[in-house]
């Protein structure tokens, strides 16, 4: 069969971009012929299967005079927000995806459309070809938008209630889509996530300079949290003193006593570096985040924008992945940091927490509990102190700290240990993107 995937937004860069890149791959996998409308800028590549058709809508010309339009206000790369967009830039947008949309129809000719996004340039292809299959991914950040600010809103929220087939994330999802978008029951259906398992997966790594290793992969911004990680980490090195203390106070008292000190309260003691994978949106934000780095009790790396692959080798030099964000639809990030081995600490967002515990089971997931939240995604600025401690107490247990260990039936999804072979790693096999792929075709009866 012939798909033909569209989005607003470059396909390889943020979450979004890469299942959209993931699909392409998983549908190339399954046997499926298939062409890409993607927004980008001229000096871009895009790689993917050979025999895929791209259309390319490219931003910064004449015909589209301003930056890409970005599903989330910070990307990290230059963008239009699209509540600042005018009504002459919402023409020219819509104009610019019409025209080349248009023209991959007639020239592909797909018994799917899969577009991505509940927003603006889904709510245009649908009202542009109502008489092909067309379908939609939600991925959070449409949702957001829709919520925040009234661009197009009564047009998007009609022409996305006619789409064929939405999918959703997690349940959680569904009900506010239903609820939101007023697209009926039988129309929603759970999908998930999906990872590259040919890229993401445990490599063994030796490490000699005995350095634990937390890394965060993701944009580099207040509103995915980077900030309280880092002001997080101050209380976590009061936390390790305190261990450090209580650790030399009972050492004295069991040398008095004749006795060995158990060699598992070593690390308390642990150096510790931090390693910050991602790009930045927002030039004042990041600049916050480099002061906050340089005032951090522990040394911070910033490995910038890395490609999956590099992504991959990173996580394998790590012991602990953090995603700290205040809004997410279904992070890929995580997944893929289990992939690679990693004990995962999360906030805990809606819907996922039973996504993973009904696809993957038990999993070495610390999940902290989120500050108030208003705005769809801003923190009520009075409960960040206690949402940073929180933070770090959940990513000194899952280091494995002297007096922090101790495990709370609300915060964890399992209890698995970094594992020391691939036997003891959690079970993905039911989310490669192939089989996320094949979820797609099965619901728009494609198969």
């Amino acid at each position: 069969m012939r798909i033909l995937s569209i989005t607003a937004q470059k396909p390889h860069s943020t979450g979004s971009g890469v299942y959209l890149t993931g699909l392409v791959k998983g549908f190339a996998a399954l046997g499926h012929e298939q062409a890409v409308v993607a927004g980008v800028y001229k000096e871009d590549e895009m790689h993917f299967p050979e025999g895929t058709q791209v259309y390319p809508v490219y931003y910064r010309t004449e015909s589209l005079p301003f930056p890409i339009a970005g599903m989330s206000d910070e990307m990290p790369y230059e963008s239009t927000v699209y509540s600042q967009m005018t009504g002459d830039m919402v023409d020219a947008f819509k104009q610019a995806f019409l025209e080349k949309t248009r023209e991959a129809v007639e020239g592909f000719r797909p018994d799917l459309i899969l577009c991505h996004h509940l927003y603006l340039l889904t709510a245009v292809v649908r009202e542009a070809f109502p008489q092909y299959k067309t379908a939609a991914i939600c991925h959070g950040t449409g949702l957001r938008q829709v919520k925040k600010n009234g661009l197009e809103r009564d047009y998007i929220l009609a022409r996305i209630k006619e789409l064929d087939k939405v999918f959703c994330l997690h349940r959680e999802q569904k009900e506010e889509i239903s609820r939101v978008y007023g697209v009926p029951e039988e129309r929603l259906e759970v999908i998930g996530s999906g990872f590259d398992d040919s890229v993401f997966r445990y490599m063994p790594v030796k490490k000699a300079d005995g350095v634990r290793r937390l890394i965060y992969a993701g944009k580099l911004s207040e509103k995915k949290g980077v900030m309280s990680l880092l002001r997080s980490l101050t209380y976590l090195a009061e936390c390790q003193g305190e261990c450090i203390e209580r650790q030399e106070h009972d050492r004295q008292g069991q040398d008095r006593q004749g006795q060995v000190p158990p060699a598992q309260q070593a690390p308390a003691s642990m150096k510790l570096e931090v390693w910050l994978a991602g790009g930045y949106g927002n030039l004042p934000e990041y600049e916050a985040i480099e002061k906050l780095a340089e005032q951090s009790p522990y040394p911070v790396k910033f490995l910038g924008r890395l490609e999956q692959s590099r992504l991959a080798e990173q996580m394998n030099q790590a012991d602990v992945f953090v995603l700290p964000s205040f809004y997410e639809g279904l992070p890929l990030v995580v997944i893929e940091a289990l992939a690679c081995g990693l004990k995962v600490v999360c906030t805990d967002l809606p819907g996922v927490r039973p996504w993973l515990e009904e696809n993957i089971g038990t999993c070495p997931v610390e999940f902290v509990s989120l500050p108030a939240i208003v705005n769809a995604d801003e923190p009520v600025e009075q409960e960040l102190p206690g949402f940073e401690q929180r933070l770090a107490e959940a990513i000194g247990r899952s280091l494995d700290m002297t007096g922090m260990a101790q495990e709370t039936a609300s915060a964890k999804c399992g209890a698995a240990a970094i594992p020391a072979d691939t036997a003891s790693l959690p079970d993905l096999s039911r989310i490669s993107w192939a089989g996320i792929s094949k979820k797609i075709l099965e619901s728009c009866n494609c198969m």
